[in-house]
């Protein structure tokens, strides 16, 4: 249930790399001239930016993180993986990750050449006083275009999985069996108690586990509603591969999200994904690939834009809509 890949103990070379950042600015000068050509080129862009930087919490390990699996040392290389996570922390307001980023864009390493992305990434770690961005930039100055998809907010669900509150479309868990069924008779019994429609916790469960009781994922998630340690403790569930105590946990959490977000099943599903603080700083679904895709499907078996929700069980998060409360 966390969007960013797990940290691993990494080489010194690359911890070297990230503490280089605070080279004199006549050195830089000095390195600009020589070394700006390879932001267009196929050669690898320079170890780090060469005046300080502001560097926000948390993006010294993404940039290690991405630095390690884009050139395979420590980690296998993975420069589709590199791009994503540099741009992660370009979201949290790295600009050394936006330049990096920028220059994969530029150069087609584990993503896709386009200039356009390339310039507005140069120009985002412009603003923040990347001189080596400046360079790059001014090497493809006629270029113009917008932030990756990765950097921008998720767009609206389809219309048709946003529609009315009453939705009469074909219920998709009502013609289960086997061991689906089961899940699907201890859920009909049980959600009505925490004031979640069925569906609606069936829809986690279908994205979460696939109706797997003994499902546990890389990231220690377990069971039918894929329950983290933390979670699981936080609502007092003993066993998490226990169908009943499983999905119990799983509805108070639903039901929490759901008080929180003031009934906007978008947030709570994003939350039950990557996290409530991560939902409440980016004030919405945040830009995670993993994130949006968990979101979309759990709509499109949901179907409703808005659930029922108890507004004594927590107060209302910054993220949410100004909505009317549910009695």
């Amino acid at each position: 249930m966390c969007a960013a890949p797990c940290s691993r103990r990494l080489p010194a070379r690359l911890a070297w790399q990230l503490q280089a950042a605070s080279a004199a600015i006549a050195l830089a000068a000095v390195l600009a001239a020589s070394n700006v050509a390879a932001t267009t080129e196929a050669s690898d862009p320079p170890a780090a930016p060469q005046v300080p930087l502001r560097q926000p919490a948390g993006t010294a390990e993404q940039l290690a993180r991405a630095l390690a699996y884009e050139h395979g040392e420590g980690l296998p290389k993975d420069q589709r993986l590199a791009a994503a996570i540099y741009c992660e922390a370009a979201v949290n307001g790295s600009a050394e990750a936006a330049f990096r980023l920028g220059w994969m864009y530029a150069n087609g390493r584990g993503v896709e050449h386009d200039e356009g992305v390339a310039a507005a990434l140069y120009d985002l770690a412009a603003a923040e006083g990347h001189a080596y961005a400046v360079k790059a930039r001014e090497q493809i100055a006629g270029a113009r275009g917008l932030l990756p998809d990765c950097m921008r907010p998720l767009d609206p669900p389809p219309a048709d999985v946003v529609a009315e509150d009453e939705d009469d479309s074909p219920d998709p868990f009502g013609d289960l069996s086997g061991e689906r069924k089961k899940v699907a008779d201890l859920v009909n019994e049980v959600a009505p108690r925490y004031g979640i429609e069925p569906r609606l916790a069936l829809a986690v469960i279908a994205v979460e586990s696939n109706f797997v009781a003994t499902a546990r994922s890389v990231r220690d998630a377990r069971g039918l509603m894929q329950l983290i340690p933390a979670t699981a403790a936080r609502f007092n569930v003993r066993n998490p591969y226990d169908m009943r105590d499983n999905v119990r946990g799983g509805l108070s959490y639903l039901r929490w999200l759901l008080a929180y977000y003031q009934g906007e099943v978008t947030l709570a599903a994003a939350a039950y994904n990557a996290g409530e603080g991560v939902v409440d700083r980016y004030r919405g679904v945040p830009p995670y690939p993993e994130t949006r895709d968990y979101v979309r499907r759990v709509m499109g078996l949901f179907r409703k834009p808005r659930h029922p929700y108890d507004p004594t069980v927590v107060e209302p998060s910054v993220a949410a809509r100004p909505a009317p409360r549910s009695p």
